[in-house]
């Protein structure tokens, strides 16, 4: 019995020790910067992968000199055949700055960042133009796809031929003595 309460009392305090650490997740890390001046706030754009590829996720920090308290903002995303706009929200890992959380560009092509801040200082509205974006890294999406099944159909030849070797052998009748 002791042995027991010994092994559950070491494993709850191991858990107490060690779930801060596994809860914590990685700060944003900030590869490349571009500056924007949009009226009298400039913004500092942060990339944590640089270049930009299609289709491949990253982080933006948004960072308006004296700080994002009594401010709001909009940004609007002209991409390739698409654009949309959303409210610049806090980043959910660097949360003294505006932000997108791992985030992808879906075609290559030129994007424009446009920002719309309003705050103590009035409107102000500035573009990051053009953001090129580059081609998908690795190989085609088709080819990957195609690739990454090839152990999925063994697999399945692997069990067909076992069933099929397994349900003949039981359907065979043994030989009494």
């Amino acid at each position: 019995m002791r042995r027991v309460v010994t092994v559950l009392v070491t494993t709850a305090a191991l858990l107490a020790v060690t779930a801060p650490v596994a809860g914590a997740y990685e700060p944003v890390e900030i590869v490349h910067t571009e500056k924007v001046q949009a009226g009298p706030y400039p913004i500092v754009i942060g990339f944590s992968t640089w270049p930009v590829r299609a289709m491949q996720s990253l982080d933006f920090t948004f960072a308006v000199d004296g700080g994002v308290d009594g401010k709001t903002g909009v940004l609007a995303i002209t991409a390739p055949g698409d654009s949309w706009r959303e409210p610049l929200a806090r980043h959910p890992r660097k949360r003294d700055v505006w932000g997108l959380d791992v985030r992808a560009m879906q075609r290559p092509g030129d994007y424009t960042l446009t920002f719309r801040v309003d705050g103590p200082l009035g409107h102000g509205e500035g573009a990051l133009t053009p953001l090129r974006v580059l081609d998908q890294p690795g190989p085609p999406m088709a080819l990957s796809w195609g690739i990454s099944t090839l152990p999925l159909l063994g697999l399945i030849a692997f069990l067909a031929i076992a069933w099929r070797r397994t349900r003949r052998r039981l359907s065979v009748p043994t030989p009494s003595r």
